[in-house]
Parts: C-alpha cells; sequence; structure tokens
C-alpha cells in the first residue's frame, strides 16, 4: 500500500507517530478484552494446566508469527533489514534478561504491555510500577546502569552463531516455518474451545497477535517511502516506555516517532475498550497486596528487558514472529523465571494461607 498520501499530509516524523497511535490502539483495545498476559498464562502453566489463559497467548503468539510469516512469503513485506535480524544480537542478554524480567513480571503481576494495559482501566498499582520499569529502563539504556547492561550484553552474540535467523539456521523453508506455527494456531484454538474461553475473547486475542505484523507492514512500508531513515520495527515497550517518560522529563530535540505513539495508542486503545465494557475501576495497593514486590519486580523488568532487547511482547513475541534466535531464547527463560518464581514466592504463601488454623484451646 502506498504511503505517499499519508506522508504528504503529515509529514514523516508525524506519519510515524500517527501509525504508532493507531497501531497501539488495536493492540491496547483487543488486548484489554482478550485479557493477554503472559504473567498469567505461565502461572498456569507452571501449575500444571493448559487452562484458558494458556490459550489466549498461545493463539496471540502464534497469530503474530503466522501473519508475519505469510506477509513476508507473499512478498508484502522484508524483515530481512530488521534490528533482529540485521545486526548482531546478545545471547547472553536473552538469557539473562529473560530471566530478570520473568522473575520481576510475576512479582510485579503484569508484564510492560500488560502493566499499560492496566494502568488505562484506572489501577493504580500497573501506572506506579509501569514508571518505575520505564525509569530503570531509562537507566538501563543512557543511564549509571548501562555500563552493567552492555558487560552483560557482550558476554556473547550471534556472532558466533553465524546469525541471528532460526529459519536460515535450520535450512528450512519460510513455508515450513509457516506450517510449524500454523500446528502452534491450531492448538492454540483447540485449548480455547475446550476452556471454552468464549468466541470473543478468542477472536480478540488473536487480533491482538495480528498487531504486531501490522507494525511490521507500517513500517516496512514507511521506510520505502520516506527519505529519513526509518526504522522497520514492530511492537515492543522497553524503549519506546522510557521515551515516553523521558518526553514528560525532559523534552527531546527529535520529534516523537512510532514508538512513543505505540505507547499513547496502547493506553488510549485500553481505556475506550474498558469504559464501553464498563470495566474502568479505581484499584491501589492495600494491606494484601503490598508494594515492594510490585516496585521490586517493575525494577527486574527494566533492567531485563532492555539487556534482553525487549520485554515480553518486544522480544518474545516481536521478535519471536521473525524467528530471532534471541527472542526464542528470551521466551523460554521467561516462562522458566516465571514458574521458579511463582513456586517460591506465591505458591508457599497461598498453600499457608489456606492451611486451617487450630485453635489455642484444642492444643492445650
Amino acid at each position: 500500500m502506498d504511503l505517499a498520501w499519508l506522508l504528504d499530509w503529515l509529514g514523516e516524523p508525524m506519519a510515524a507517530l500517527a501509525g504508532g497511535v493507531v497501531v497501539g490502539a488495536l493492540f491496547g483495545a483487543f488486548g484489554q478484552q482478550s485479557r493477554f498476559c503472559l504473567r498469567a498464562a505461565t502461572v498456569e502453566f507452571s501449575r500444571g494446566r493448559l487452562g484458558g489463559k494458556t490459550a489466549v497467548w498461545l493463539l496471540t503468539f502464534s497469530a503474530a508469527v503466522l501473519a508475519t510469516q505469510l506477509l513476508w512469503a507473499g512478498g508484502a513485506v522484508d524483515l530481512a533489514e530488521a534490528r533482529q535480524l540485521a545486526v548482531p544480537q546478545s545471547l547472553s542478554g536473552a538469557a539473562i534478561g529473560g530471566l530478570m524480567f520473568g522473575s520481576g513480571m510475576v512479582l510485579a503481576r503484569g508484564c510492560a504491555s500488560r502493566l499499560l494495559i492496566l494502568s488505562a482501566t484506572g489501577n493504580l498499582r500497573a501506572l506506579l510500577s509501569g514508571m518505575v520499569f520505564a525509569v530503570v529502563a531509562q537507566a538501563s539504556l543512557r543511564g549509571f546502569l548501562a555500563p552493567l547492561r552492555e558487560w552483560v550484553a557482550g558476554g556473547l552474540t550471534t556472532a558466533s552463531t553465524n546469525g541471528n535467523d532460526m529459519i536460515a539456521m535450520v535450512g528450512v523453508s519460510r513455508w515450513v516455518a509457516i506450517a510449524f506455527i500454523a500446528v502452534w494456531f491450531a492448538a492454540g484454538i483447540l485449548a480455547a474451545v475446550r476452556n471454552r474461553i468464549g468466541l470473543w475473547p478468542a477472536v480478540a486475542a488473536a487480533l491482538t497477535g495480528v498487531a504486531i505484523p501490522l507494525a511490521w507492514w507500517f513500517n516496512a512500508s514507511l521506510a520505502s517511502q520516506a527519505f529519513e531513515p526509518v526504522q522497520v520495527q514492530g511492537i515492543t515497550f522497553t524503549g519506546p516506555s522510557a521515551d515516553a517518560l523521558m518526553l514528560f522529563l525532559d523534552p527531546p530535540s527529535s520529534p516523537p516517532d512510532f514508538g512513543i505513539g505505540l505507547v499513547i495508542g496502547v493506553f488510549a486503545g485500553a481505556f475506550l475498550a474498558a469504559a464501553v465494557t464498563r470495566e474502568l475501576k479505581w484499584q491501589t495497593f492495600d494491606l494484601s497486596t503490598g508494594m515492594r514486590r510490585y516496585l521490586g519486580g517493575a525494577a527486574l523488568m527494566g533492567f531485563g528487558g532492555m539487556l534482553a532487547g525487549g520485554c515480553a511482547v518486544g522480544a518474545g513475541v516481536t521478535g519471536g514472529s521473525v524467528f530471532a534466535l534471541t527472542a526464542w531464547v528470551t521466551l523460554l527463560c521467561i516462562w522458566i523465571a516465571a514458574g521458579l518464581t511463582d513456586w517460591l514466592v506465591d505458591r508457599g504463601a497461598e498453600a499457608a494461607a489456606t492451611e486451617p488454623v487450630t485453635p489455642k484451646a484444642a492444643l492445650a
């Protein structure tokens, strides 16, 4: 599709911003309606259930990968120049960052995208956690934590694996990869039917995933028609969240870009979806929720996400959609760390809370 009309109307920077707002609004609205949440899926799966939350995540992930690969195979996009594939990526950062992000995600009760969506519905716990996430991400990108991030990330890179493209490594055609992920999508449909999550949540979950290839297509189209260089990117929240925070604290000299629009759009889309379905509700910290675990988890996600090159969506789903090796390493480590953290922190506490209390008189 020719975007010349959009570039002529808005100019290149504002066109990128507008595209981010539209894509973000779709992701936010469908993500809010489907209850897409990697934390919920990992906790459910680690407790031995392939339930509705896992089904929603599986539908979103497989729809994103399947639609992206179909666009690429059909010639609508060429993602060979995407950052995840065009330049060496950090395998050590993917593994360690994924472990940190997965643990932090359980502690904060939501990944970066989920915190943003929940913030839009009135969840002040998510809003504060999201701000801490953005502050630590910014410190990891350009602040005092940047040297540590660079040191860890420099440990092992994909320069030693001759690239980051798993399809090229395995030596199969793109259509074989499409068939592989189509099986995942079918498994997601089967899990959704077995758990009776309903037609609308299942469709919304798949459409949440479709926002990923929409972002790829928009930025690839913009890059091919704009005069200034445009980064070919999908959806991620670690870097954009940090940039959005700095937009309020210290407005940059350069105009807002796709990432800034993405954050704005997700918040707006989630808010509108929750308003239409009457799900807006103020929620804050209380004695049962506490605060330290949320803020500590958000800090772990901020550093881990920047170290891994993206959040659960940016590294896990967006990177996974182009079969980037580091993305799948990050995703695996997120699942492992989330399951272990849930086992160490939450399951024991829940078991203790459900144990019957023996009256003191009976013990006398």
